[in-house]
C-alpha cells in the first residue's frame, strides 16, 4: 500500500475528509448539498439592511437561523466582524465532520482560510463612527476586527490548531488559492491535515452600493429567485451571497490509518494570471486556461479524462462565454462538447473570496455521489456559450471521477482544482 501514498510528483497524497460549509444553501455540508441537487434557489429580498435607494435589493444570504453564539462566546463572538463569524463556524464544523480530532498533534494541523474584502460591515460602522463622533471614538478592535487574516487566525485559535497558519486575498479566487496552498503544505510534509476554503460576509450597504457602481450586480428585483442565470442570454450580472466554507485535506496515509470517511482526493492544483485588466477576463482565455492545464499536469491527468467542469460562471454578461471560450481551450472542442459543465452560483450566488471553498465542497460531492449539480435558471442559453454538456435546470447523475473547479478573480487571479475519485 505504501507505494500508494506517493503521487506521479513523487509527492504526498492528499484526501479530503471533512466539509464545513456556512451559506445560503443551508448551515451544513447535508443541507447545502441536498439543497444543490434540488436545484434551490437562495436569492431573496436583503434582511440584514434596507438597501434603500442601492439598484440591486436582494442578495443571497446565509439562512436566518445562523447563530454564531452556537459556537462562540457572546463576549468572543462581539470582538469578530460577519465575515469571520462565518469562517469559524464553518471550520468548527468541517473540523467535526471530520472525525480528526485526538487523531493529529495541534503543531501537524493548520489552517488556510481566504477572503476576498474581510471585515467589509465594521469598516462601514467604524468609518460612520469616526465621521460622526471623531477619531477618539473609534472601537480599538477596528483593525484587528477588519483585516481579512482574522478569518483564518480566530479558527486556528478556537480550534487549537498550530501548524501553518494564513490567508489569501485574490478576490473571487481566495478560497481556490487558500486551499491549493494547504494542499501543498501537506503534499510537501509540512502539514499532516488542513483546514482550508474561504469566508466573506458583504452582503452589506457597502457592499451593495459598490458593486451596483460598477453595473456588475443584476437589478432583477421583480424575481430574485430567477436572476442569477449563469449562461442564459437574459443575464443582467451576479447575485451577492456570503458564506464560510471550507473543506479538511488530509495525507492520505494518515485518514487511511485512522479509518477517515473520505469524499474523494484532491490531485492537482493550477494558478496563473491574465497580465489583462483589473475586472475584466482576459478575452484570449489563455489565462485561465492556463490555471485549468496547470491543475490537470499537477495531478497527471489526461484532459481526456475530465467528467465535469464546475465553472465560475458568475452571471455576468461577459464573463460567462469568456469561460467558456476557456474550457473549450484547455480540453479541447470536441472534449469540451462532452464535459459536462455547471456554475451552482445560478443557486447560491457570488459568494466572493468564499466561492472556492463552497465549489470546491460542491464539487468534491459530486465526484462522491456520482450527481452533477445544475446550473438553474437557464430558459434561453446564450448562443455564445454553446460548445460544452451543460447540465441545465435539474441534477444528472453520471458518473464522476475527475472534476474541475474554476474560480478567476478580479485582478487576472485565475485558480483551479483537480479532484479525483479514490480508487487505489
Amino acid at each position: 500500500m505504501a507505494s500508494t501514498l506517493i503521487d506521479a510528483n513523487g509527492l504526498r497524497r492528499v484526501v479530503i475528509t471533512g466539509i464545513g460549509l456556512v451559506s445560503p444553501l443551508g448551515l451544513s455540508a447535508d443541507e447545502a448539498w441536498a439543497a444543490a441537487k434540488e436545484g434551490t434557489s437562495t436569492a431573496a429580498p436583503i434582511r440584514q439592511f434596507d438597501p434603500g435607494e442601492c439598484d440591486t435589493h436582494f442578495a443571497c444570504e446565509v439562512p436566518e437561523a445562523f447563530d454564531i453564539e452556537q459556537f462562540l462566546d457572546r463576549k468572543t463572538a462581539r470582538r469578530m466582524d460577519r465575515f469571520s463569524h462565518l469562517g469559524v463556524a464553518a471550520a468548527m464544523l468541517g473540523h467535526e465532520d471530520s472525525g480528526i480530532k485526538g487523531t493529529v498533534a495541534p503543531d501537524r494541523m493548520g489552517v488556510i482560510i481566504g477572503s476576498g474584502i474581510g471585515g467589509i460591515q465594521t469598516w462601514h460602522d467604524q468609518t460612520v463612527r469616526l465621521r460622526d463622533l471623531g477619531p477618539t471614538r473609534l472601537s480599538p478592535l477596528f483593525i484587528p476586527t477588519i483585516i481579512a487574516n482574522m478569518g483564518a487566525a480566530q479558527a486556528s485559535m478556537e480550534i487549537g490548531l498550530q501548524g501553518p497558519l494564513s490567508c489569501s486575498t485574490t478576490a473571487c479566487a481566495s478560497a481556490n488559492h487558500a486551499i491549493g496552498d494547504a494542499f501543498d503544505h501537506i503534499r510537501l510534509g509540512r502539514a499532516d491535515a488542513m483546514i482550508a476554503g474561504g469566508t466573506e460576509g458583504a452582503v452589506a450597504l457597502v457592499g451593495i452600493a459598490g458593486f451596483n457602481a460598477m453595473k456588475a450586480l443584476s437589478t432583477r428585483n421583480d424575481d430574485p429567485a430567477a436572476a442569477s442565470r449563469p449562461f442564459d442570454s437574459g443575464r443582467d450580472g451576479f447575485v451577492m451571497g456570503e458564506a464560510g466554507a471550507v473543506i479538511v485535506l488530509e495525507e492520505l496515509g494518515h485518514a487511511l490509518d485512522r479509518g477517515a470517511d473520505i469524499v474523494c482526493e484532491l490531485a492537482g492544483y493550477g494558478l496563473s494570471g491574465d497580465a489583462h485588466h483589473i475586472t475584466e477576463p482576459d478575452p484570449t482565455a489563455v489565462g485561465p486556461a492556463l490555471s485549468m492545464t496547470m491543475a490537470l499536469a499537477d495531478a497527471g491527468i489526461e484532459a481526456s479524462e475530465v467528467d465535469y467542469v464546475n465553472a465560475h460562471g458568475t452571471s455576468t454578461p461577459v464573463g460567462d462565454p469568456s469561460e467558456i471560450r476557456v474550457i473549450k481551450r484547455a480540453l479541447g472542442d470536441d472534449k469540451a462538447a462532452r464535459t459536462m459543465v455547471s456554475s451552482t452560483k445560478s443557486m447560491h450566488g457570488h459568494t466572493l473570496g468564499a466561492a472556492g471553498g463552497l465549489e470546491a465542497a460542491l464539487t468534491a460531492l459530486a465526484v462522491r455521489d456520482g450527481v452533477v449539480p445544475p446550473t438553474i435558471n437557464v430558459t434561453d442559453l446564450d448562443p455564445e456559450c454553446a460548445g460544452v454538456d451543460h447540465v441545465l435546470n435539474e441534477a444528472r447523475e453520471a458518473e464522476v471521477r475527475v472534476a474541475l473547479s474554476n474560480v478567476f478573480g478580479f485582478g487576472g487571479h485565475n485558480a483551479t482544482l483537480a479532484f479525483r475519485r479514490l480508487e487505489d
